[in-house]
């Protein structure tokens, strides 16, 4: 009932928030009561009334142009592939200048994977511009579950991970290889489809970026990790699980409604937000044009908020912050035949592996993200790298100064060292196979042998 009575309740709020949206117009500069006394205080109080009751709907990544070697590229979006639940969508790069098309052509191509926890892949909005200064560029543009219908089936954190794959061997069939950046949530399912990829012997991405996620998250939990370690399964499945209403074409699908994950967003830091809506109140009163519209990018993103499927969403909270499964080397994913199959990061070989964290995270706590070069053991040191964010919280990784000043020349950097294909590295997992040959070998002369260079590890101050 839940869910309806939400829905009730914003169809009654709709109406009062476009009378506010009237009013706030009416005592604007200008306008029919523009010269009353207070009207500018009536004007920035009816605009934050407005704000506070509208629906905010999926927002448009809107790049309409980026710079490339100092000349103007146009970006128009294309849908690659679309499934019942994501699209792969393509961020295309036309011009007209042959040195800056001939740079276009020579550029590596890198998967984005947003992060499917609540809000839309436009979150990444910062990242995929700044990337298409350098790369060609795609996204994973994930769908609000209400609006899938019951008759596209359910949907599992497999069928994440099932989609990623489908979508690198896209890549890779058209470009003949690809790089993979994960940004929080994703980091889990990423990792995992590439090794099952590995492990069938696939090729694999030249590299992997992940950027914030929980990879272990008993590492340094936050208070997010601690809602999902500490509630059982049970209660997120009885408490926060619910049917969509009437009125949406996913009608009747389980879904963990957005509206509950924005609560528990907003939460975390209710004196912060309540802070910035009234310094927002305060810069409409001065004028202050440029901050009030940043407030308002920041919330049209921040308010838009996607449901998720119920066998994602459990399945995720299971998986990954209840049993571990990923760190303990139990997991066993279903693949589109059917069969399971173990994740086994230790048989991913011949790509690079760049892990990032925010010093200030507040979700993905310090060490969870880099205890991914815990378990890749077959990577090369060589091809291993860390980078902790001074000063950084967790949107501080991905979006804004920090993001575009330090993070990305070292994303960058890594996917240009990265851009060709490496020779196969030693395996230094042990299977039944390696312990056979070294069983045959211990009865030849032992051979001395170089030990492997230390992990490279990067901070912000260089």
């Amino acid at each position: 009932m839940l869910y309806q009575l939400y829905e009730a309740q914003r169809s009654l709020m709709e109406p009062f928030a476009d009378f506010a949206q009237a009013a706030s117009k009416l005592y604007g500069q200008g306008a029919v009561f523009g010269q009353t006394p207070l009207a500018q205080r009536m004007a920035a109080g009816y605009d934050l009334l407005y704000r506070l009751g509208k629906d905010y709907e999926k927002p448009g990544f809107d790049i309409k142009t980026v710079k490339v070697d100092g000349d103007d590229v146009v970006i128009q979006e294309v849908v690659e592939i679309e499934k019942p639940f994501c699209q792969l969508r393509r961020f295309k790069r036309f011009t007209d200048e042959p040195h800056t098309l001939q740079t276009l052509k020579s550029q590596p191509v890198v998967l984005i994977v947003a992060p499917l926890s609540g809000h839309y892949a436009t979150l990444l909005r910062d990242t995929v511009r700044t990337m298409l200064q350098d790369h060609k560029v795609y996204v994973t543009d994930w769908v609000n579950a209400r609006l899938v219908p019951l008759s596209e089936g359910e949907f599992h954190l497999d069928d994440y991970i099932n989609y990623v794959q489908e979508f690198i061997r896209h890549l890779q069939a058209e470009y003949g290889h690809c790089h993979v950046i994960s940004v929080c949530q994703p980091t889990v399912p990423v990792l995992a489809a590439v090794s099952l990829m590995a492990s069938r012997g696939e090729k694999i991405p030249l590299s992997l970026t992940m950027m914030g996620g929980p990879i272990d998250a008993r590492k340094s939990p936050t208070a997010v990790n601690n809602l999902a370690m500490n509630k059982s399964y049970e209660w997120f499945e009885n408490n926060v699980i619910y049917r969509v209403p009437e009125g949406f074409p996913g009608v009747g699908r389980r879904v963990y409604p957005g509206f509950l994950q924005h609560t528990g967003f907003v939460a975390m830091n209710p004196d912060r937000h309540a802070s910035s809506h009234y310094d927002y109140f305060k810069d409409l009163i001065k004028g202050d044009d440029a901050s009030a519209e940043a407030h308002r990018k920041f919330y049209d993103e921040y308010n838009a908020v996607l449901d998720m499927d119920a066998d994602y969403y459990l399945d995720t909270i299971r998986t990954v912050f209840q049993d571990f499964k990923l760190v303990n080397g139990t997991w066993e994913v279903k693949s589109p035949e059917g069969v399971l199959e173990r994740v086994r990061p230790q048989d991913i070989h011949s790509t690079g592996l760049l892990t990032i964290e925010g010093e200030l995270d507040d979700i993905s706590g310090s060490g969870q993200t880099r205890a991914a070069h815990e378990l890749c053991t077959g990577v090369s040191a060589a091809h291993q790298q860390h980078y902790e964010v001074k000063g950084a919280g967790h949107y501080g990784i991905f979006s804004g100064r920090r993001w575009r000043e330090r993070v990305y020349p070292e994303v960058k950097a890594f996917i240009a060292a990265h851009d060709q294909p490496q020779k196969r590295a030693e395996r230094s997992s042990v299977t039944a196979e390696d312990t056979v040959k070294a069983a045959a070998a211990a009865k030849r002369p032992a051979v001395a042998r170089k030990s492997a260079p230390a992990r490279r590890t990067r901070g912000a101050a260089r």
